[in-house]
């Protein structure tokens, strides 16, 4: 493991825990939680923090009756060894095997995390068959729970610079399979709120980032390789994971059986030319770029969940400080690119 100097950051278990940290306002949302939560998903990006805040939280409600059971199939033996460690129950399970589904841990809440994104071009089926027909069987097996399921905010267009960035009440219009695939899994829990009364919150997400993956990683280590950052999709919308977990697990309170939509990024819209340079003023070396901005980029506008939960507990400013220091410091950089930069739809 890779030791990062910076005293906000420290190392990577350092930067986990503070990713994990949650508010006291968490803790009083989920100090009346009624039965178990179950978060399925839960190996993947934002998935073992948020794992771990729901326990930290829990445990500061004096709430030890409340099981945390993270679901994955756990390709990582570390990452799945140091949530047991942490108090978070571990199963293994294939969501896409019925028989396994129905074995899950009964819930009052649920979180489901599980998408399928990247690899998918050219067998399109897969994207369909993890983003609209698994939540139909997962929404049923837990239609009695409150449900928070992630999508995304490529559900709506790409924005034109002139004109304001889409709210929850604006047109969805999904570019690419993909992003119909994520309209299709929000649709189909919407069906099993309307059939069976299940309070549901569909968060869409734009780019959630700390420091070994994200939007700053993925331009921060171009500019360190001396490699040309592309302006094509000029501005881009990102928010600390921190905030991003708390959010999520806060979203079970707003769920609702006429389902609850909510934008959850940052409140500034960062153009990327001018990030590329603050990056590379901070790490010490030029910054190289090819195409132009287009017209329009991929932004959501956030300000509900501003409205309900508060600014992000980091500014952009501290966000590429902090991306620019890790990198310095050869922190892990996880090879999970966003590809931010497609505009076709096609991951």
């Amino acid at each position: 493991m890779s030791i990062v100097t910076t005293p906000d950051l420290g190392d990577e278990n350092d930067l986990e825990t503070r990713l994990s940290a949650p508010s006291d306002a968490l803790v009083a949302d989920l100090s009346s939680m009624e039965g178990d939560l179950v978060i399925l998903g839960a190996g993947g990006k934002m998935g073992p923090t948020l794992s771990r805040m729901a326990r930290r939280a829990l445990d500061a409600a004096g709430r030890d009756d409340v099981a945390v059971q993270a679901v994955s199939r756990w390709s990582d033996a570390d990452v799945r060894r140091k949530l047991d460690d942490a108090g978070v129950a571990t199963v293994v399970a294939d969501l896409s095997d019925t028989d396994a589904l129905a074995a899950l841990p009964d819930a009052g809440s649920v979180v489901f995390m599980v998408g399928a994104k990247f690899g998918v071009t050219g067998q399109e089926h897969r994207a369909w068959t993890t983003n609209a027909a698994m939540p139909q069987a997962v929404g049923m097996r837990y239609r009695g729970a409150r449900i928070a399921a992630l999508s995304t905010g490529n559900v709506y267009p790409l924005t034109d610079q002139r004109t304001p960035p889409p709210t929850e009440r604006s047109p969805l219009a999904p570019v690419g399979e993909y992003a119909m695939s994520c309209l299709g899994r929000e649709r189909v829990f919407e069906g099993i709120a309307a059939a069976h009364g299940t309070a549901v919150a569909l968060v869409r997400l734009n780019y959630a980032i700390e420091p070994r993956y994200g939007v700053l990683a993925d331009i921060g280590r171009l500019i360190a390789a001396g490699e040309p950052v592309d302006l094509t999709t000029g501005f881009v919308n990102v928010v600390w994971q921190r905030y991003a977990n708390e959010v999520v697990l806060r979203s079970l309170s707003l769920a609702a059986a006429e389902p609850f939509a909510l934008n959850l990024t940052g409140p500034e819209t960062l153009s990327v030319r001018t990030t590329a340079l603050e990056l590379a003023e901070l790490l010490g070396v030029e910054a190289r770029f090819v195409g132009e901005e287009a017209d329009s980029a991929l932004l959501s506008d956030a300000r509900l969940c501003h409205e309900l939960f508060g600014y992000p507990d980091a500014t952009v400013g501290e966000l590429v400080r902090w991306q620019a220091e890790w990198i310095s410091a050869g922190g892990a950089l996880w090879d999970k690119p966003t590809k931010f930069q497609r505009r076709d739809g096609r991951f």
